[in-house]
């Protein structure tokens, strides 16, 4: 078998190993100054954690009804995001792109990969996935790959230090679906 090519996108599943440099991945795309090098920040309305490695380490040995699946670009993690069967879907979530890579295409691919798993792994039919709505910016970019708005919210767990400090008290989630 031929070897990559220099600088190639190669996917794996994460391992037990890995849950430093996720964690670290995570909350440098999302949180804190370091995520205002790219454009996927929530830290001007949420504080505290995005994940932590108690929670990376659950999704990592609850495979194979899940997958955390991370992109390696000359042996560095640079992307990652969670894929969890639940029946006729596959559920999208911890995306990340680490911030100085970001608006390079990298975050396409990994979706795309995710999605070709999604339906040959588990026979997906639909992806899902819940997104800020403050996160217009955001949605825009689903939206463009093929996600459709629902209009299905569910609140943001206000209380649940687990999923950050909120900074404004307007934040709810909301459905977006791509049929695969």
């Amino acid at each position: 078998m031929p070897s990559a090519a220099p600088h190639a996108l190669t996917y794996r599943s994460a391992v037990e190993a890995d849950v430093p440099a996720i964690v670290a991945l995570v909350e440098s795309a999302y949180r804190g100054d370091s995520s205002r090098g790219g454009w996927t920040t929530e830290a001007d309305f949420l504080d505290g954690q995005r994940t932590d490695a108690e929670d990376v380490a659950a999704r990592i040995a609850a495979q194979p009804a899940g997958l955390l699946l991370v992109a390696e670009r000359d042996g560095e993690i640079v992307s990652c995001c969670h894929l969890e069967h639940r029946g006729d879907h596959v559920y999208f979530g911890l995306f990340a792109v680490r911030p100085g890579r970001q608006g390079d295409g990298l975050g396409k691919a990994v979706m795309l990969e995710a999605e070709r798993r999604a339906r040959e792994q588990w026979a997906a039919k639909e992806m899902r996935m819940t997104v800020i709505t403050v996160r217009e910016e955001l949605i825009a970019f689903y939206v463009r790959r093929g996600y459709e708005r629902t209009g299905e919210l569910s609140p943001f767990p206000y209380g649940d230090e687990r999923f950050g400090v909120p900074l404004r008290d307007d934040l709810a989630f909301e459905l977006l679906v791509k049929t695969l």
